[in-house]
């Protein structure tokens, strides 16, 4: 990022830990603010289950009756006729209007973190290539993990800050971006949240090296204290390229140092900071080097004979004030690729996690709520894991996001070094 953050109003006195997100599968624009679900909706699951039973028993109602042969009663025409409206409302923009949200997605496809969305009904029932649908995204979207401002947190270090509230954005999207790296390896890219406990194993490990306490392998804690020698600080605003960095310093210290972090919270791939030939935010264009890529995949397992998964990394800078137009077609490109983790950016000085995009919007998750601190125990499958995961999608024009980014990569298996190849040059041409 290349300006000074946000300066904003302190944040309420008492905020809710289940944020304004918990609600509605909206999607919001980047200047709209959420609001809290009433209570007795959250006990029942919130609204939006609510009012998906309605459009469900109303589609029930129109469903044509059939008799004990199959065949449809003698209204069955008019019934299905009007079934196929509904169905065609629900499958459209129009519903998500019904259900009261502030701005609904248009028709046009949705690529999110390698995947493409077909919302129009017409040409997802035809394409058998992409996913189909509203609801299928936003069961995507609201699975991936949400990592926000938190409050009541042990003091980090020495600075007696106990929340991260207004400089805070970065480092909290760069765990997003780490978090689903994690997710795609323990249990791969077609996983969602289960709607019940008990939880996966492997997703509460995962969320329990988020907490925020120095026990917590990836907490703010560690990170700003593995980041001290690039500018991280508590309290103080962090770049794309130096948050970075701070993630391969504190990779590295959490793989060396077994004795001090429990073996099973160890990052379980190699990562590679794709730099240019000068070190520093604006030194020389990063080149991705295969060679580097693979060597540092070997000696990851410290066995020639082995492969290791591996992170990707690319800080770059895609313009001076603001991103240079020619670059966005290049860089909407890499949310088609499977390996796509998204980016790290957002609006000058207020970081956020893009995840997809669609038509010139991107499509993030927002750090920028407020919630208590959660620790959650690597061993809890009971835990409430709601103020993890946000439902609702904001959106920003491509040209109004900071010039200065990070885009993340996962590459499970040697398999796909040809695609990082090919890759590889469209990253080259994003840093010219």
């Amino acid at each position: 990022m290349t300006s000074l953050p946000e300066r904003g109003a302190a944040p309420p006195s008492n905020p809710t830990p289940s944020s304004s997100c918990v609600g509605d599968a909206a999607v919001a624009s980047s200047s709209s603010s959420t609001s809290s679900a009433p209570e007795e909706q959250r006990k029942d699951g919130g609204p939006k289950q609510c009012k998906a039973s309605i459009l469900s028993s109303v589609l029930t109602i129109f469903e044509p009756d059939q008799d004990q042969s199959g065949r449809s009663g003698g209204h069955a025409s008019g019934s299905y006729a009007w079934s196929r409206v509904l169905r065609r409302f629900v499958g459209g923009g129009s519903m998500w209007r019904f259900l009261g949200c502030g701005k609904a997605l248009t028709a046009a496809d949705v690529q999110f973190l390698g995947k493409c969305y077909k919302l129009s009904s017409e040409e997802s029932s035809s394409d058998s290539d992409s996913e189909g649908g509203h609801a299928a995204f936003l069961e995507d979207f609201s699975s991936r993990i949400w990592i926000t401002y938190r409050k009541g947190f042990d003091a980090i270090s020495d600075s007696k800050l106990t929340s991260d509230v207004n400089w805070g954005c970065m480092v909290r999207s760069s765990q997003m971006l780490v978090a689903q790296a994690l997710i795609f390896h323990h249990l791969g890219r077609s996983w969602r949240k289960p709607a019940q406990n008990p939880s996966n194993p492997e997703y509460i490990r995962i969320l329990h090296l988020f907490g925020d306490s120095e026990a917590c392998a990836f907490s703010i804690h560690n990170l700003l204290q593995a980041g001290k020698s690039y500018g991280l600080a508590a309290g103080s605003w962090v770049g794309p390229y130096a948050m970075c960095r701070a993630w391969q310093t504190l990779i590295r210290t959490n793989r060396e140092q077994p004795e001090v972090i429990n073996r099973n919270e160890s990052f379980p791939m190699a990562l590679y900071v794709v730099s240019g030939d000068e070190d520093g935010e604006r030194g020389g264009a990063p080149v991705v080097c295969i060679d580097v890529a693979a060597q540092l995949c070997y000696d990851f397992n410290k066995d020639q004979s082995a492969w290791s998964p591996i992170l990707l990394l690319v800080p770059l800078v895609l313009g001076l004030d603001k991103i240079n137009p020619r670059y966005i077609p290049l860089l909407k490109e890499t949310f088609t690729f499977p390996q796509s983790l998204g980016i790290l950016g957002g609006k000058p000085g207020a970081s956020t996690y893009i995840a997809g995009v669609q038509d010139d919007r991107a499509l993030y998750l927002d750090p920028h709520e407020v919630q208590l601190a959660v620790n959650i125990a690597s061993d809890n499958l009971e835990a409430d894991t709601s103020s993890y995961h946000c439902s609702t999608v904001r959106d920003m024009p491509l040209d109004l996001i900071d010039p200065s980014l990070a885009i993340g990569f996962y590459y499970r298996d040697k398999g796909e070094l040809p695609s990082l190849r090919f890759r590889s040059r469209v990253i080259q041409i994003l840093a010219s």
